[in-house]
């Protein structure tokens, strides 16, 4: 039975994704998906030429880029990765503005984009940017409305820069999930700022499975974010559960050195900042500056379990740690 097709609208001007794997020149290498076959008609199946444009730039000897023009691609459902670079597309549920870009096993790419996707709040496992087993990673000036993360980071990623995002709905911005296996690479220097989220059910969140792991998360700051009506604006969760039925056991994950500056805005629930931590490996290094989160006009209230940290200036709600 052939896949189903879905549309993936591209509102804003550009999407550039750059694949370098050898730098020889400062020139770019420069791959428009329509001289690749694909229409951006919302009728015309355009996966292999997506495919064809992202095979190109990843074989290039020098800087590449990947162009994607204004309109509305049509992607096959699923997922397609080319060797050990790849460039995912899924979309479920309804044939418009839906869509994923997935990376992983990418040794230095870069994502600068100008892009809007969306898809329904009812649609699930559908991130906006799935992250993994890459480095050297930088999402810029996007916005998301997603039934699932709007970016989310797997395990081993390294030097990751995400700036001037807008999130919602959707479930915020994701570390993880981690600690899913008991050998996994771990997530290091992340920087998050400048993201506005809106009506979204997490804001920044780090989220680990309760089992053994040698999985870490560290070195990652989280600044001038602005909450509007946000379920869990701050949260670590290591006994992240989505199906319920999972182990009682205790994660193996090691969060540390998570810093949250300037965080302001508003929660939807009466608990703004969760920590809730591994009792087998306690959150430590957790830093708190100027965070000021409200909940119906008033302070709201902060959940702390096995995390170690600091606090400075002005940190409201109460800070547990």
């Amino acid at each position: 039975m052939a896949k189903k097709l879905v549309a993936i609208t591209l509102l804003s001007s550009i999407v550039l994704l750059s694949c370098i794997s050898v730098t020889i020149s400062s020139s770019l290498a420069f791959y428009n998906v329509v001289s690749f076959g694909a229409k951006p008609d919302g009728r015309t199946d355009s996966t292999q030429p997506f495919l064809r444009a992202w095979m190109a730039a990843c074989s290039s000897a020098r800087p590449a880029m990947v162009y994607v023009p204004r309109g509305t691609f049509l992607i096959r459902s699923g997922t397609g990765f080319i060797s050990n670079r790849s460039l995912g597309f899924q979309s479920m549920v309804e044939p418009l503005m839906q869509g994923v870009l997935a990376f992983g096993l990418v040794e230095k790419p870069q994502v600068l984009a100008l892009l809007e996707l969306g898809a329904s709040t009812s649609s699930l496992n559908t991130d906006g940017i799935h992250v993994e087993s890459s480095t050297g990673v930088t999402i810029t000036r996007s916005a998301f409305r997603t039934g699932d993360d709007c970016i989310s980071i797997g395990p081993a990623t390294t030097n990751v820069w995400i700036q001037r995002i807008a999130c919602g709905p959707g479930h915020g911005i994701s570390i993880g999930s981690l600690g899913n296996g008991l050998i996994e690479g771990g997530v290091q220097n992340v920087t998050v700022t400048g993201v506005v989220f809106t009506g979204t059910q997490n804001g920044v969140r780090i989220k680990t499975w309760a089992r053994p792991s040698n999985g870490f998360a560290r070195d990652i700051e989280f600044r001038n974010v602005r909450m509007k009506n946000v379920g869990n604006p701050i949260i670590i969760d290591q006994e992240y559960c989505p199906n319920n039925q999972c182990p009682t056991m205790s994660s193996g994950v090691q969060v540390s050195q998570v810093t949250y500056s300037n965080i302001k805005g508003t929660s939807s629930t009466p608990v703004a900042v969760t920590f809730n931590c591994s009792p087998s490996v306690p959150c430590r290094g957790i830093q708190m500056k100027d965070v000021q989160l409200t909940f119906e006009n008033r302070p709201a209230t902060a959940f702390c379990a096995n995390a170690r940290g600091t606090s400075s200036g002005t940190v409201i709600p109460k800070s547990c740690l």
